[in-house]
């Protein structure tokens, strides 16, 4: 089978080629920063701010790097959060998965996947590098963040090459 590579040498992939670490600049116990993106999955604006003092809920930051090629550590992410998607429903959390793919390219990553949970695009990669997320090889770098029912943040795991991803146990252990 024949990689198809389509698309991936673009703007974005430039700008975010060269390794950048991800920073633990955000504190837990503090509120994180406030954006708007659009969900793809519900095809409306999501304003991060609108869910405090309404329910916690999960960030996952995940690289795509266009509608058919998925970082190889984040692939089986997106599918366990995807298929455990009830299981945060059921506890109150909602699942905010973030990518930088274009509105175009998610559109198609959500029929794909069969995506439950919102996907929002963040395709000028803005709020990826609000959160510090860091990049490497034309993508940011995966992340996930746990907000409490006030907004606040209490958990926080960044990339690593030993630590890819939390796993859905991870996370929703976080929430008790």
């Amino acid at each position: 089978m024949i990689t198809d590579f389509t698309g991936l040498f673009n703007e974005r992939f430039f700008r975010n080629f060269l390794p950048i670490p991800a920073l633990d600049n955000l504190r837990l116990g503090i509120g994180t920063p406030d954006f708007k993106l659009f969900d793809v999955t519900s095809n409306r604006t999501i304003k991060l701010s609108d869910y405090r003092h309404q329910q916690p809920i999960l960030l996952a930051f995940t690289r795509i790097f266009t509608e058919k090629q998925y970082c190889p550590f984040c692939y089986p992410h997106i599918k366990s959060l995807n298929e455990n998607y009830e299981k945060f429903k059921d506890r109150g959390i909602e699942v905010l998965m973030i990518t930088s793919t274009d509105k175009k390219q998610s559109q198609i990553v959500v029929q794909d996947l069969g995506l439950k949970m919102p996907l929002l695009s963040d395709s000028s990669c803005h709020i990826f590098r609000t959160y510090h997320v860091g990049q490497a090889l034309g993508a940011p770098l995966p992340a996930q963040f746990v907000l409490d029912k006030d907004g606040k943040l209490i958990y926080r795991h960044l990339f690593s090459f030993l630590d890819h991803n939390a796993t859905v146990e991870t996370l929703l252990a976080q929430f008790n």
